[in-house]
């Protein structure tokens, strides 16, 4: 569904010589997003890690994509082999047929390292992303709080509720951090030193 206009987007940052392309998932699956990484590499563009576009902390956030010195010589021959791509035909490196974003098998390896790159930079973003959360949590309940009254009662109940929210965060952060552990240690085992912008954490 969003593929097309994704990959349009990506055409025409590359037809202008645009140096950095910025993209979000917008295909509903992380290996999905791998698969447009690949293919984006095909027509110049490779997968640089966290966008500095990209908000701190944010739940969706802008992944980089930087040109490549022969980015004009990839998306010419990508262009000539697969012409139909941007109107919904077959991907450079994908298995023809209604999901698009089937990596051939031969293809699979790289995409699959790709992915790993993907997790350890959107696992990077978990941490700030929940202490936001709890931040704006913690001022909203301020709202019913200031209208109820500040007894013990609500006090409680507010208490409860955003440790509740903070106990979902600790669990979401231990899977983040072993998401992060494995994917790290998958790409030390190919040789792939990543992350490539540890700064933008």
């Amino acid at each position: 569904m969003f593929l097309q206009p994704q990959l349009r987007a990506l055409l025409r940052d590359g037809a202008q010589g645009v140096e950095r392309h910025d993209a979000r998932n917008l295909q509903r699956s992380w290996r999905k997003f791998a698969a447009f990484a690949y293919v984006a590499e095909q027509y110049g563009y490779r997968y640089d890690g966290l966008s500095p576009l990209s908000p701190k902390g944010s739940p969706n956030p802008y992944f980089a994509f930087r040109r490549l010195p022969d980015a004009p010589e990839r998306a010419a021959w990508s262009a000539q082999h697969y012409p139909a791509a941007p109107d919904g035909g077959p991907l450079p490196g994908m298995r023809p047929g209604g999901n698009r974003l089937r990596p051939l098998p031969e293809m699979r390896h790289e995409v699959d390292l790709l992915h790993a790159r993907i997790m350890v930079d959107y696992s990077r973003t978990h941490r700030r992303r929940g202490l936001i959360a709890l931040l704006v949590l913690m001022a909203a309940m301020l709202i019913p709080l200031s209208q109820t009254g500040f007894s013990a009662q609500s006090l409680l109940v507010c208490g409860a509720v955003w440790l509740f929210f903070a106990a979902l965060w600790l669990t979401g952060l231990a899977i983040a951090r072993h998401r992060y552990r494995k994917y790290s240690r998958m790409l030390r085992d190919s040789g792939v030193d990543w992350p490539a912008n540890p700064s933008l954490a």
